[in-house]
């Protein structure tokens, strides 16, 4: 069975970067009637929080993006170090010190000397002694795994055939000082434990990738099918961040932008499919094909979000947004009409408070210098509300009647007085909501 999984660190909100990875995961578990798995990695005791944790699931609740089982990694610490024994057992995890600034050093002498900057595996040199006597000098010991030099090789569900030489790269930090333990194993042990078979992430985690290969082959386990997305970037193709609050899926949905909209952009964003917009899921997971995404950087700009918001709020039948109208004050048994006459004129479903004003309290009229006199001619044969659904031919026949006016002439300057809008529904259908009408005096 195809398991997939979704591992955000809980330390901020997640933005639209994230949410790509987690939906590409989720389409493919769901496309293939596999399982999906939200897993938090918070591992971090410092900078993890509970409060994000929670927006996450949040956000990924009010998106539709539902998991079959949540893992946590702070639960798993004592897994974590029996397969850090299993490795140090099998020789593949070696405890080093050095600091920072002495691996700074070394990786600029590498440099000028022109060679890559490796980690060159000093500690693998040291005695029992010799780490006595850095700890003794207050030095703590952290732990590397020992990669085996050759050549690591996959296909890659979006890339193709990636071959990168483990030489090239150095030793990964599995375990720091502290005993925190690292993304690379924790994930790795994680994956191999809950039999994940396909992860779909950004290509900022190749070289991740090829190091993470080796270390699930190290625990006994079978590495999944690897898939590396490209990486999106503002409209000005400056780098995503989840401090950027604008781009967080928690602002986009303050803001008023749709689910739909954001997830059908997302489903095909950097691919060669055209952004159409879908109102569920198994729509979207019926045609996504992972073959068709792209590796160069793809441009994100939210606005485009808005005519899917526009497209997808004008979509909606009235029992998805009946508790909102009802908040607004519309009576139960004017719901219907206001959302027919409203729905097709919002972008937001926050635009529908601003109709309702107009309906309800009238609007401010906007009369142009040239039409005053023909407006307050006009108002006189306006009788007072309530409309129906023949008042506004039965008025406008009047006042072309009484003006001589016609065409555009007639219906713009009557409609900017009587809504304040130069564009809107029918008139025919606004008349019978409006219940206060200000340029009558």
């Amino acid at each position: 069975m195809t398991t997939t999984r979704f591992a955000p660190s809980p330390t901020g909100h997640i933005h639209v970067g994230n949410l790509r990875t987690a939906l590409m995961n989720y389409l493919i578990a769901r496309k293939s009637g596999g399982s999906f798995i939200l897993r938090l990695d918070d591992t971090d005791r410092e900078r993890s929080k509970q409060e994000y944790a929670d927006g996450i699931q949040r956000d990924l609740e009010w998106l539709g993006l539902t998991w079959d089982r949540i893992e946590r990694q702070s639960d798993r610490l004592d897994r974590y170090g029996e397969a850090a024994d299993q490795l140090r057992a099998a020789g593949k995890l070696y405890e080093v010190f050095e600091t920072p600034t002495e691996l700074d050093l070394k990786r600029k002498k590498q440099l000028n000397m022109g060679k890559p900057p490796v980690y060159d595996r000093a500690g693998l040199g040291l005695s029992d002694a010799d780490k006595d006597k850095l700890r003794a000098e207050g030095r703590d010991g952290y732990w590397r795994f020992l990669l085996d030099h050759e050549r690591i090789e996959w296909t890659d569900g979006i890339l193709g055939d990636i071959s990168i030489d483990a030489a090239s790269v150095s030793d990964p930090v599995l375990i720091r000082a502290d005993g925190q333990v690292l993304y690379t194993f924790a994930s790795s042990v994680d994956d191999t434990d809950m039999g994940v078979t396909h992860i779909v992430r950004g290509a900022d985690h190749v070289t991740n990738t090829a190091t993470q290969i080796q270390i699930i082959k190290a625990l006994g386990g079978t590495p999944p099918a690897f898939a590396h997305h490209s990486l999106l970037t503002g409209a000005q193709g400056e780098e995503l961040s989840k401090r950027l609050g604008a781009l967080s899926i928690r602002e986009m949905r303050e803001t008023g932008i749709a689910p739909e909209a954001l997830l059908s952009m997302m489903a095909r964003l950097g691919s060669s499919q055209p952004i159409e917009l879908r109102m569920s899921l198994d729509e979207l997971a019926e045609g996504f094909d992972l073959s068709q995404f792209g590796a160069s950087p793809t441009k994100f700009d939210p606005d485009d979000l808005l005519p899917l918001t526009r497209e997808a709020n004008q979509a909606r039948p009235l029992s998805e947004v009946a508790d909102r109208i009802a908040a607004l004050g519309v009576p139960a048994d004017q719901a219907e009409r206001f959302w027919r006459v409203a729905s097709q004129n919002i972008t937001k479903l926050d635009d529908l408070g601003a109709w309702w004003t107009i309906f309800h309290d009238g609007a401010e009229p906007r009369i142009d210098a040239e039409d005053a006199d023909f407006i307050a001619q006009a108002m006189t044969l306006l009788p007072p509300p309530p409309y129906n659904d023949q008042s506004w031919s039965e008025f406008t026949a009047r006042v072309k009647e009484a003006t001589g006016r016609k065409g555009k002439g007639l219906f713009m300057p009557l409609r900017k007085a009587l809504t304040g809008q130069e564009h809107g529904p029918d008139m025919a259908d606004v008349m019978p909501l409006l219940q206060v009408v200000k340029a009558r005096g």
